[in-house]
């Protein structure tokens, strides 16, 4: 869905939420190979038992992957992502965790380097089936503004 929004038109402390996605082991198996990440926290499961969650937990690298994927169902043609600060993995993803995303419109200010653009931050959430923070970063986005 693509739906048109200028810096001007955000507005502060609006939210939106994604739909869920089931985390699997096939998800587990393909981040790996895509990453090269093949710590034995994430595939060994005789090794993530002897550690403090008992079991497998996500790449942090594939719950940012698909948290960011799940808020991709809106897309804007007039902004483009700047970057992400303050990443943080405050509680672990495992199989079957079923996660999705809360994003919150949290500042607005202009761009310095570009009269034509602003800066729109969300704070993004990543939220597992329990209500549980597994992921929060800031996603800064550089927006158009309105002609005139």
């Amino acid at each position: 869905m693509n739906q048109t929004i200028y810096f001007e038109d955000y507005e502060l402390n609006s939210v939106r939420e994604t739909h869920g996605r089931t985390i699997t082991e096939a998800d587990f198996v393909i981040h790996a190979g895509h990453s090269g990440d093949f710590f034995p926290h994430h595939l060994d499961a005789e090794f993530a038992r002897s550690t403090p969650f008992g079991q497998r937990i996500a790449h942090g690298t594939m719950t940012f992957t698909i948290g960011i994927g799940l808020t991709a169902g809106a897309i804007n043609p007039v902004a483009f992502t700047y970057g992400y600060d303050r990443l943080r993995f405050p509680k672990p993803v495992f199989i079957g965790d079923t996660i999705h995303t809360r994003i919150t419109i949290s500042n607005k200010e202009p761009d310095p380097k570009r009269a034509n653009m602003g800066r729109v931050t969300e704070k993004v959430e990543v939220l597992n089936q329990k209500g549980e923070c597994v992921l929060a970063c800031d996603h800064v986005l550089l927006v158009q503004r309105r002609a005139g």
